[in-house]
């Protein structure tokens, strides 16, 4: 690392006022800033000194999503190679079977699964952040600042959450929609409202929902259908999603279809624990969405229904089947597009957990209610932050009377 930093502090002359790239020197500060410290610091000593700073943050939760890229990638291939076995495929007629002719395609082979899963992942990943990161330098350089180490969880966000099949040029007109009008239209990073990652998904989805619902989607071979447990639940609820031969334990490891990230629960949890204890994601927001969903799902069970099968499955299942786990530890926590109070952390999280569960049973067109449940929620977490102020505000006024 000393290298670098000798490369970096050689080569900033050209980068600066005066310089002969002086147009790029966001590009210069965002390599800086990333491997060593922010551009903007104290320079005398401050009463409060904090450790934590935006560029800490990111990376943070950067690290968080490892585990599920990890599961991402194996799932992925683990699912397709199940799939060929299935259909009697010996190879893939694309650029893919060139190289996987190498490690064959045996699901019970992880070093398949793992190769199998990360050719479908990272050309995802890699679109994703060369559309979005020019997007985000084409800005930085009009506006003349510099680039922050947000874009690094957007980009990762927003691919976790699509399914292997999606053609790369949708994954550029996501990324580039989730960016501009989800974030860079309102001043870039801090200044956003809506998440950036789920705001370019949602587009998608509604753009064109072939391509991001139906059971032909989540597994990545072409003529191989497959519908998620949380399809199966909307059809039959827990029975059709058992006589599928999922039990609870397989959807909770993630060994399942679904989008790449957002299958292992467990994958997720450990992101969430790692978030929990360096302080990035708030507790209130997780433990909001747990009550709402747990308190939702209880109240549609004590209701039941002979028509919808959806009310009777149990809120233990709603947690491991679809994107709640993923939408809850990662979209739902950002620290800018989330309530901002702590009471309003609470009524936020509370809300995104009702709001999934309601869209999930009740709505018999769109089993999968987190995204929407989350989007819903940023809209109003203005609001409810000013309601729990003005609320502190007359509480303290009624006690200095």
């Amino acid at each position: 690392m000393s290298k670098v930093r000798a490369f970096l502090d050689r080569i900033h002359p050209l980068f600066v006022k005066g310089g002969r790239y002086e147009k790029l020197y966001p590009l210069y500060e965002m390599v800086d800033t990333f491997l060593y410290w922010p551009a903007d610091v104290a320079p005398n000593p401050v009463h409060v000194r904090d450790a934590l700073d935006l560029k800490r943050v990111m990376v943070y939760v950067w690290l968080a999503t490892f585990p599920a890229i990890f599961v991402a990638l194996y799932n992925t291939g683990y699912q397709a190679n199940q799939a060929m076995q299935a259909l009697g495929m010996e190879t893939i007629p694309n650029w893919r079977g060139a190289v996987m002719d190498w490690f064959g395609y045996n699901p019970a082979n992880p070093i398949s699964c793992l190769m199998h899963g990360a050719l479908y992942f990272f050309p995802v990943y890699i679109v994703t952040f060369v559309v979005g990161g020019l997007w985000e330098a084409l800005f930085a350089l009009v506006r003349k600042h510099e680039i922050n180490e947000g874009f690094f969880v957007t980009s990762i966000l927003f691919a976790l959450s699509l399914p292997p099949s999606i053609p790369l040029w949708q994954v550029a007109l996501g990324i580039s929609f989730g960016v501009v009008l989800g974030k860079e239209v309102y001043g870039g990073t801090g200044k956003n409202f809506l998440n950036p990652a789920l705001t370019g998904r949602a587009f998608l989805f509604f753009a064109y929902p072939a391509y991001m619902t139906g059971d032909t989607i989540w597994t990545a071979v072409d003529g191989y259908s497959a519908a998620t447990p949380l399809a199966l639940g909307a059809e039959g609820g827990l029975a059709a999603i058992q006589m599928a031969g999922y039990s609870w334990g397989q959807t909770f490891f993630g060994f399942m279809p679904g989008s790449m990230g957002e299958t292992s629960t467990l994958a997720i949890l450990l992101g969430a624990i790692f978030l929990l204890y360096t302080g990035v994601a708030s507790y209130r927001i997780m433990a909001g969405v747990l009550i709402g969903v747990i308190a939702t799902s209880v109240l549609f069970n004590l209701i039941g229904s002979a028509t919808n099968p959806m009310f009777s499955l149990p809120w233990y299942w709603h947690l491991t089947i679809g994107s709640l786990a993923f939408a809850t530890v990662f979209m739902a926590t950002d620290p800018v597009s989330a309530a901002m109070t702590d009471a309003g952390r609470w009524i936020f999280g509370i809300l995104i957990g009702v709001m999934t569960i309601l869209i999930r049973v009740v709505n018999p067109a769109f089993p999968e209610g987190a995204m929407l449940a989350v989007l819903f929620a940023n809209i109003f977490a203005p609001l409810i932050d000013y309601f729990v102020i003005q609320a502190n505000i007359r509480r303290r006024a009624k006690r200095n009377v």
